[in-house]
């Protein structure tokens, strides 16, 4: 990675590359942004992109390709069985990973699936640093259960930390001695998603593999947000200053058992899939392959985009490439902080997170303070965020509510998208919320779904708060968008 310094002293992320194809936004007026959001339910996943300015709801299968990527899928193999395609990704899985064998999936939770389908049944227990949504659905949908060891400074808001997503050693181990007949294996998030994008350490991750199969227990990685948390080892673990983004990875790998992933994160693509070196792990898997994917060499997944995930894995060994991520994010997170705006930190990956608990402190709990943030922001600006907080968790046993260890509004920032300037209106924008923060009420579920309520729910404003924010920008930006 290139240090640059700007003679004026400044101190900004520089693109390492040039836009050649565009793509027309468009920033509809406050008006018609306070209709869709209604229209859809308050739920940021159910606006339509018409309406929408600047999508930081993910970093999912929206990151830009490069351009050997697309070249790359111009020469895709398409036969059904046998493709060369997948010789070619499974060659390069091997040569990052060091794995011989590779179970293809249409994305990251279809591998969830194959996972769950086959370790997990009822009293299982699973022990990580922290869930993922999915994840924790495919565990709990099969009667198993999640055991989340984070350090505590993991769920700390305002921290100084480096390594937020490390595993709480010592209570795995506890775990073990206690429940280890229940644990088939142990997964590891590098990082973790619904708290920040915080990562782990290269020293801790190998700690937990290394307590794990002194158990004789398997330990798997989901690899998803790998890119970033290779960048974080390397400029913020001092013992792996002199290693390359290669030997980082090749050192993460030799201690996994299985390695899964959605490459709509990483390679930069749309697909994902199981690596492994054991022929028994790979064997006990595979059927359930051609029962719910695809044929073994396609796995759901087109060929194309299988051809830009392995130029794309490559290009995931380069420092400058993933970089930019975490060094955007990193700007945004310094600029809200300037301004006095209640942010995660350290800025980890995928995205900035603004903490919703401080930000509209006036908020219970119960009317999810996160998911009306996420509404208000988008009414502000165009802005679409995605709430990960309770609205993400799923209601307890006995339908009371699960509240969230964490409130927080994810604005993602994917690979490439956004240029200096569209980062810029969105810190303009939050900020002028944060000013007008005693406006925002909170919301109420008037359709929840059993499961995963955060992709299809919908909710009401409490209030009629969400007419006095779009008043109150009138006022304050006139007839601008």
């Amino acid at each position: 990675m290139q240090e640059i310094q700007f003679y004026t002293g400044e101190s900004i992320p520089l693109e390492l590359h040039k836009v050649r194809i565009v793509q027309k936004l468009d920033l509809v007026p406050v008006e018609r942004r306070a209709e869709a959001i209604k229209e859809a339910g308050n739920n940021t996943f159910l606006l339509k992109n018409k309406d929408i300015f600047l999508d930081m709801l993910t970093d999912s299968g929206v990151n830009a390709m490069s351009d050997r990527q697309l070249a790359a899928m111009m020469i895709a193999d398409d036969s059904y069985a046998g493709s060369a395609t997948f010789t070619r990704l499974t060659d390069k899985l091997e040569e990052i990973f060091g794995t011989h064998y590779f179970l293809p999936a249409h994305q990251g939770r279809a591998a969830e699936n194959i996972l769950a389908m086959t370790f997990v049944e009822k009293g299982t227990i699973i022990p990580m640093n922290y869930h993922f949504t999915t994840t924790k659905a495919h565990i709990t949908r099969l009667g198993g259960y999640v055991e989340e060891l984070v350090i505590d400074e993991g769920t700390e808001i305002t921290s100084t930390h480096p390594f937020k997503g490390n595993f709480d050693l010592t209570r795995l181990k506890k775990l073990f001695d206690e429940k280890g007949d229940r644990i088939p294996f142990v997964r590891i998030e590098a990082g973790t998603n619904l708290i920040g994008g915080q990562p782990l350490s290269l020293e801790n991750i190998e700690a937990v593999s290394d307590i794990t199969h002194s158990y004789g227990k398997l330990v798997v990685m989901d690899a998803s947000l790998l890119q970033d948390n290779l960048y974080f080892i390397k400029t913020r673990e001092e013992k792996a200053r002199n290693l390359s983004v290669r030997e980082i990875t090749k050192r993460i790998a030799d201690k996994m058992d299985i390695i899964y992933f959605s490459a709509r994160k990483l390679g930069f693509a749309r697909g994902g899939g199981l690596a492994m070196r054991d022929e028994k792990l790979y064997l006990k898997m595979r059927e359930l392959v051609p029962m719910f994917e695809g044929f073994l060499t396609y796995g759901g997944m087109s060929v194309r985009e299988m051809e830009a995930m392995a130029v794309g894995l490559e290009e995931t060994m380069d420092m400058d490439v993933i970089s930019q991520g975490p060094l955007f994010i990193k700007y945004m997170t310094d600029e809200l902080l300037r301004l006095g705006v209640p942010v995660v930190t350290p800025a980890g990956g995928l995205g900035c997170h603004l903490d919703a608990t401080r930000f509209i402190p006036h908020v219970r709990q119960e009317e999810y303070p996160a998911g009306a943030l996420a509404a208000a922001l988008y009414i502000a600006g165009g802005i679409r965020g995605m709430e990960r907080g309770t609205i993400s968790e799923q209601r307890e046993e006995d339908g009371s509510e699960h509240l969230a260890s964490v409130e927080l509004l994810r604005l993602a920032v994917p690979r490439r998208v956004f240029t200096l300037s569209q980062i810029k209106y969105a810190v303009d924008r939050i900020k002028w919320l944060y000013d007008n923060r005693n406006l925002i009420g909170g919301l109420k579920f008037v359709e929840e779904p059993s499961s995963l309520r955060f992709f299809f729910g919908r909710l009401d404003p409490v209030s009629d708060w969400q007419q006095k924010l779009v008043e109150a920008f009138r006022k304050d930006f006139g007839d601008s968008l």
